[in-house]
């Protein structure tokens, strides 16, 4: 593999070289001869014309053309109509009544310690005076979620038994997760207008693919001769799906509607820039009006639903589904039994539990019913539910106590206002510091230059042929043409000087990302206690709406480039400490003891054994961090960010749909080629690391 791989390596050289002289050569032309800044403006293809023409049809046809009338409406109609309805019925919901369905669920699916932690989830969003819209938020999603599964698991079946459809999805479905977000909404109100209704398109497309592809996944991996002693026992084709594959393939497809789930939520706040109501909306008002306390509220309700639905979907996936009650678990760590208190107080809810098992297994038994005996537990829940609505109805229990309200604004509020007050500007000793010498810092010394080489130093057509050479190097001609075509299609779209300018930001982001995460990374994969620490930390950040980052950085950094790039180092550092802690963690024991046994010092090991071993999961890490900035680009836009985000927002708040699409397609491009070229990077530095 070593002797293939370097004589590959040594074919490539050539070309590589050619390549490097016909660099040099337009950079020579571009700064002697013919200025190369800009892309020729002639060669722009216009596409916001034509989309801008059609956007006004569809204003003039809306009330009158068939397609609105027999397609358009009645998907809105019916798609309000199940909204209110289930956003109704949620708010008619005493709160004890949800909180005893949570508390149900939970415990039936796993045990006391999901039980209480769900329980929390939702009892938060009252304590915080965010009850009502919490259950707006909750009735989208479940209308969301619903549609996008009835439509994403159908296909994901066809597409597991026919490998052209699952061929023909694999672009779509690429292109609807690269897609930022904010992109999805400009069609989508074109056709639906500004309401809630948009929202759920919105919602449902960006949250359909994870449901097609798992779904399509799982019915592939069952095993074969499982799926032929089924077909040679003369099962039909629809018995073999809907009695062996859909069965076996049950957990993959579960774990699709998790991440259809946590998706939908990762729209929430977007969609409510086009009038969905609930939590959203209270984080985009927030905003708006800076209020950092009522912002860190309604997001933290975002993170505690994402939480609650996760460990609800992800524990009904692998529970053990014999047995009416599920045992007790242990509550607290194996590490605390060594207190008596714990230990009581494990001892006394084992206790309850096997007497309330007990107990209810009797009166099933005297019932003599085989049905009650089956679905004594269901039974007994619906009682227990029943009779908390009647009660809830009578003290009318719709609403949440009042005085039961946590006051996280005004401490937040007044932190808020201390840092930015005390951080914005202070002097140690001959030393300027605080938040704005360190923005100027960004801006003079990281962004402009950056700017200047990509813009000035560098031609149009030599960024051009440097990405062909980088895809050439790192997998061959197919991605170094792929590369080069669809950055030339940036400049076809009229976007290629505002794309440097994302591209800079991009550059910078990442690089602050990466100078905190590895050594985090590293730190935790060390030690066992770092790694404890950081994990709440990590899915705190991971799990907050992206726009809930905004309000403290631009408290701290006012409005600009700067706090874009800021909130984006927060957004995406997870995966690259999360995938280096992992990687390092997973090099092979064998090389760690064999660099042991020679006397390796600790720094040796990790710079000669273990980083070169984690290199794939650590350039796996990069990948999903550039992924994860790009993702930021149009929220940074909110806030001044200059490039395509900003373009992307403007097309949105002027109603320009030509706009807004062309800077759309314009940043799936750049993720485009900066997730392939690392992703060849990362197989390649795999295969180097296996040789």
């Amino acid at each position: 593999m070593r002797v293939d791989g370097r004589l590959r390596q040594k074919g490539k050289r050539p070309y590589l070289f050619l390549g490097l002289i016909l660099l040099v050569a337009l950079l020579l032309l571009h700064h002697w001869v013919i200025n190369l800044n800009l892309f020729p403006e002639a060669w722009d293809v216009h596409l916001r014309d034509p989309l801008d023409a059609f956007k006004q049809w569809s204003i003039r046809h809306q009330t009158t053309h068939p397609i609105f009338l027999y397609f358009f409406d009645p998907i809105s109609s019916a798609i309000d109509f199940a909204l209110r309805r289930v956003e109704t019925f949620l708010l008619w919901l005493p709160w004890p009544v949800l909180l005893g369905v949570v508390f149900l669920l939970a415990q039936k699916a796993a045990n006391l310690r999901l039980t209480l932690l769900t329980s929390f989830c939702l009892l938060f969003m009252g304590l915080v005076g965010l009850w009502e819209e919490s259950m707006q938020t909750l009735a989208l999603m479940a209308v969301s979620v619903l549609i996008a599964l009835l439509i994403g698991i159908p296909l994901g079946i066809w597409a597991a038994r026919n490998e052209k459809v699952e061929k023909g999805l694999r672009p779509f479905l690429d292109a609807m997760q690269t897609m930022p977000a904010f992109v999805y909404l400009l069609p989508v109100v074109l056709f639906f207008g500004i309401a809630r209704v948009p929202s759920v398109i919105a919602t449902i497309i960006y949250a359909l693919p994870p449901a097609i592809r798992l779904t399509t996944l799982g019915i592939r991996e069952v095993d074969k001769e499982i799926v032929e002693a089924a077909r040679s026992f003369g099962a039909t084709p629809r018995q073999i799906l809907f009695k062996v594959q859909l069965p076996l393939a049950l957990p993959t497809i579960m774990a699709g509607v998790n991440q259809t789930i946590m998706m939908a939520l990762g729209i929430v706040v977007i969609a409510a820039m086009i009038g969905a109501a609930g939590l959203g909306g209270v984080v985009l008002d927030s905003l708006r009006s800076l209020r950092v306390g009522l912002a860190l509220e309604a997001g933290l309700a975002i993170v505690f639903l994402a939480v609650l639905l996760d460990r609800l979907s992800e524990a009904f996936s692998t529970q053990n589904r014999t047995g009416a009650v599920v045992v007790n678990g242990r509550l607290f760590p194996t590490s605390w039994q060594k207190y008596k208190f714990i230990t009581r107080l494990e001892a006394g809810l084992d206790w309850l539990y096997v007497s309330g098992g007990n107990l209810l297994a009797r009166l099933a038994q005297l019932s003599r019913s085989e049905f009650i005996m089956r679905h004594a537990y269901l039974l007994a829940s619906l009682l227990l539910l029943g009779g908390l609505l009647w009660l809830g109805r009578t003290l009318n229990w719709t609403t949440f106590p009042e005085n039961w309200r946590l006051g996280l604004q005004g401490p937040v509020d007044t932190a808020v206002i201390w840092l930015r007050d005390n951080l914005f500007e202070f002097e140690l000793g001959p030393f300027l510091l605080g938040t704005r010498p360190f923005s100027n810092f960004v801006i003079l010394q990281l962004l402009d230059p950056l700017d200047a080489f990509f813009q000035e130093f560098l031609s149009w057509p030599a960024l051009i042929l440097l990405v062909a050479l980088l895809g050439y190097w790192v997998s061959g001609w197919r991605l170094a043409l792929g590369g080069a075509v669809v950055l030339f299609a940036v400049g076809l779209l009229g976007m290629w000087e505002l794309a440097l300018v994302t591209l800079s930001q991009v550059i910078v982001a990442v690089f602050f990302s990466l100078i905190i995460a590895l050594p985090l990374g590293i730190w935790a994969a060390k030690s066992d206690t770092v790694t404890a620490v950081l994990r709440p930390i990590l899915d705190f950040l991971q799990t907050i709406p992206a726009f809930v980052y905004l309000v403290p950085v631009v408290m701290l950094f006012n409005v600009g480039r700067v706090p874009g790039i800021m909130a984006s180092v927060l957004y995406a550092l997870p995966p690259a400490i999360r995938l280096t802690n992992l990687g390092i963690r997973q090099a092979s024991p064998e090389a760690v003891e064999a660099a042991q046994a020679f006397g390796s010092t600790s720094r040796q090991m990790l710079f000669k054994v273990q980083l070169p071993l984690a290199l794939p999961s650590i350039m796996t890490g990069i990948n999903q961090t550039v992924m994860m900035v790009l993702a930021m680009v149009v929220v940074a836009g909110m806030v001044g960010g200059a490039g395509l985000g900003l373009e992307a927002v403007n097309g949105l708040a002027r109603n320009q749909l030509g706009q807004g699409i062309e800077a759309g397609l314009a940043i799936v491009i750049l993720a485009v080629v900066i997730d392939r070229l690392l992703l060849a990077g990362a197989a390649r530095s795999s295969v180097g690391s296996n040789q």
